[in-house]
């Protein structure tokens, strides 16, 4: 194997660098003196085992892809690589790391026997370990990972570079290390420094203003020396990245220098040539994201939580991100690129694509969006941002130091009670069953009465069935005394266990004297124990919880109450062997045929979950108000599902202010604020799915045992009932948030698949917002 490339040697000649066996001897005898001291055992295995290029496998960096498994979502990797073939290579890194590293490479042996012969002496005697090494060393040296100066490495360093010497041309050699070597900033080759640290190419097909040009090869060639920063002391010995520091600039002016001298005494620039030449001062700034591409996009927060969710796995439990990320992984994630599409055009409110309600606003309002596909628990679509190096608004997740990162969690208002009336099904009380719904009224149970610092419960709006109301009605309508006195009935542990079930595992309570709510792990304790951390105004959302969480627990219903964890990871494999992949399963919250026929039957009648594609659909809007206000809002939410995908959506501020239109109202509800996100993005997916949701239709409910009813029977899915407005009731702590109409959906036949991943640690995130 033997390359016919020509490379310009010392004066610009070239050389095919014949190989003649006298070369042999000299060697042998460093290596007899080495063998000496290393032992002739020792000695034979490293003969024996000498890794040649051929056979050197580049570290690889770790993509993750969309649910597809062909679909690139992102690049992950400290390691960036490019390999260019030498022929291919202008002269300018040829040159420059020939005088930076090895001046007499093209007529060396490959092994520079001084530095051999000094390591041995130092064997034999006891002196200190060191010794130079060549270029052709060093490639065997980054060739095999030797790492330290000992004389054991030196020696078999020296045998790797004898073979390589013997089995290769210079011309090989050279394109062997220039496209391995490390550069510093993540970039492992010339071609990936070039790009990094100029955004250049040192390919010599390449338009000439595109190339690497002499100076700036250079300054690339000086960092070899000192890639990296020393970890231990960054700033006294921080290296040749000129951008690092002026200790690191005026190092690497210095070695640039010595190189310049180099490049003249080998005949590669003339006097007049190196004294026209430049220290280039157009080094891109620092990366750290270096080699890690698309990063910054919307679904780099998602990486951020496949990262999360990895690190709990048992491949990479305990391991640091590195291992996940230079391991050169498949990752293929759940993300269905068509659902994330629709989900990003709907939620990010400053794309003409957004729904016209939202499109033009103030820029402190912000909206998140998750998708869950029911039955599995994969996330199909998840938008918390623009930006994935920026906040996370839809959920949290635990970082590689265990830190929580993300502001998902919100109030969810009138939204919450979707857990309510499933808790209630499950119990056998009849969404027909009525109750007493007056505007007012007092709870002195729970602590609200006229003497109260709260106040009674208020409802936000006036109904038609007011003040005797079916509980659908009630629902329809939203009212929170409605919805007040079922939580009291039931409990709020019964509320909360069916929200935990569901899928809300964290729930933000206030703490006194906290100014901010603080994280419960709905999971760690029995619910009755739990639901002492919480009023009865959990039932009508005062309490924040992720829009991931609201979504699975939407995803919990559309399958018939068969609950799976929501997940990131479908599965990670590496060299086409498996690593890891998702365990599917599913529990079932109890819930009968029954039950889940009335919870649709109800949800579907809310006006602002109505889909106009054909699909049968349900949901539910929320709103919460501003501190104490009855007329401003921070929060607005719609929940809801299809039989085929389950999606929450969340608009608020991103400073806690109210929320204010462009045209300066503060009339902003769920069902004017989040639901046309929510509309819009579920007719967009399913549609993009290509589903038939003739599959996917509602069950009617028979309602045994019900007496009828002194009004007209429920109106179709298709004529909503009356639909108040969403906005929050006017008490003065909890605010009650009222409901907004929505589309609804859901399958006749449902999956029953379940992952099982590990619960997330108990840990406050870093920024929770939510006045009571």
């Amino acid at each position: 194997m033997r390359g016919t490339g020509e490379t310009p040697g010392p004066a610009g000649a070239t050389t095919a660098s014949p190989k003649r066996k006298r070369r042999r001897l000299p060697v042998v005898l460093a290596v007899c003196v080495l063998l000496a001291g290393c032992g002739l055992v020792a000695g034979g295995y490293y003969f024996d085992s000498v890794p040649t290029p051929s056979d050197l496998k580049l570290p690889e960096s770790t993509t993750v892809f969309y649910a597809d498994g062909r679909t690139p979502m992102a690049k992950l990797g400290a390691q960036n690589r490019t390999i260019v073939p030498y022929d291919q290579m202008n002269d300018s890194a040829k040159q420059a790391i020939v005088a930076a590293e090895d001046r007499t490479f093209w007529t060396n042996r490959g092994i520079d026997f001084k530095g051999v012969l000094r390591a041995a002496w130092a064997n034999v005697s006891g002196g200190q370990r060191q010794g130079a090494s060549t270029l052709t060393q060093q490639y065997a040296r980054i060739a095999a990972d030797l790492r330290g100066v000992t004389y054991s490495r030196k020696l078999r360093e020296a045998v790797i570079a004898w073979k390589l010497d013997d089995a290769y041309t210079k011309e090989e050699i050279l394109g062997f290390y220039l496209n391995t070597v490390p550069f510093g900033r993540g970039a492992y080759g010339i071609e990936a420094a070039a790009q990094t640290y100029f955004g250049k190419t040192v390919r010599r097909d390449a338009p000439p203003e595109r190339q690497l040009t002499q100076a700036e090869a250079m300054v690339l060639c000086a960092m070899v020396k000192q890639p990296e920063a020393d970890p231990a002391d960054p700033e006294g010995t921080p290296g040749y990245d000129p951008r690092r520091n002026a200790l690191a600039r005026q190092n690497s002016i210095d070695r640039w220098n010595y190189i310049r001298d180099g490049m003249v005494k080998l005949g590669y620039l003339t006097s007049q040539q190196a004294a026209d030449l430049a220290y280039p001062d157009t080094v891109r700034p620092i990366d750290k994201d270096a080699g890690r591409s698309d990063l910054d996009r919307p679904t780099g927060l998602v990486v951020n939580h496949v990262l999360a969710e990895l690190r709990g796995t048992e491949p990479f439990r305990g391991k640091p991100d590195e291992v996940i990320r230079d391991g050169g992984y498949r990752i293929v994630t759940t993300i269905d690129k068509r659902v994330q599409d629709a989900a990003e055009a709907a939620a990010d409110i400053r794309r003409d694509t957004a729904p016209r309600a939202v499109r033009g606003q103030p820029r402190n309002w912000q909206a998140a969006l998750v998708a869950v596909e029911p039955g599995s628990g994969r996330v199909l679509g998840y938008y918390g941002g623009d930006k994935g190096s920026g906040a996370d608004y839809a959920g949290w997740y635990s970082d590689e130091d265990g830190q929580a990162r993300g502001f998902g969690q919100h109030p969810p208002g009138s939204s919450f009670k979707v857990y309510d009336l499933a808790a209630a099904v499950r119990d056998g009380i009849s969404v027909k069953e009525r109750f007493d719904s007056p505007d007012t009224k007092e709870f002195p149970a729970s602590g609200r009465t006229k003497g109260s610092a709260a106040g009674p419960i208020r409802n936000a709006e006036r109904a038609p069935c007011q003040p005797d109301c079916a509980l659908w009605e009630a629902t329809v309508a939203s009212l929170n005394v409605t919805y007040f006195e079922l939580t009291e009935r039931l409990g709020t542990d019964k509320v909360i266990e069916m929200a935990r079930q569901a899928g809300v595992e964290s729930m933000w309570e206030t703490v006194r004297g906290n100014p901010r709510p603080q994280r419960v792990d709905l999971r760690s304790d029995p619910a009755d124990e739990v639901a002492k951390r919480f009023s009865t105004e959990v039932g009508i959302g005062q309490y924040g919880i992720t829009v991931q969480d609201h979504a699975n627990g939407m995803a919990t219903f559309a399958a018939g109450g068969k609950r799976a964890d929501a997940h990131f990871v479908r599965s990670v494999s590496k060299d086409d062997e498996e690593v890891w992949t998702e365990q599917l399963r599913t529990t079932d919250l109890g819930l009968d045929r029954e039950a889940v026929d009335q919870l649709d039957w109800t949800l579907r009648r809310v006006r602002a979950a109505k889909l106009d594609n054909g699909w049968d659909s349900a949901g539910k809007t929320g709103t919460w108000q501003a501190g104490k206000s009855t007329t401003q809002n921070v929060h607005t939410w719609m929940v809801g599902w299809t039989g085929a995908l389950a999606s929450a959506v969340w608009l608020g501020t991103t400073d806690g202010k109210p929320l204010r239109t462009s045209d300066g109202s503060y009339d902003v509800y769920g069902s004017t604020g989040a639901a046309p996100i929510w509309r819009q993005f579920m007719t967009k997916a399913t549609e993009a799915m290509k589903l038939d949701p003739g599959k996917y239709r509602f069950g009617e409910p028979k309602f045994p045992g019900d007496t009828p009813e002194p009004t007209a029977s429920a109106p179709p899915p298709s004529t909503a009932a009356p639909t108040p407005s969403d906005s929050p009731s006017p008490s003065p702590t909890p605010s009650s948030p009222s409901p907004s109409p929505e589309p609804t959906g859901r399958p006749t036949s449902r999956p029953t698949l379940t992952p099982t991943l590990p619960p997330p640690p108990t840990i406050t995130p870093t920024r929770t917002r939510g006045p009571r």
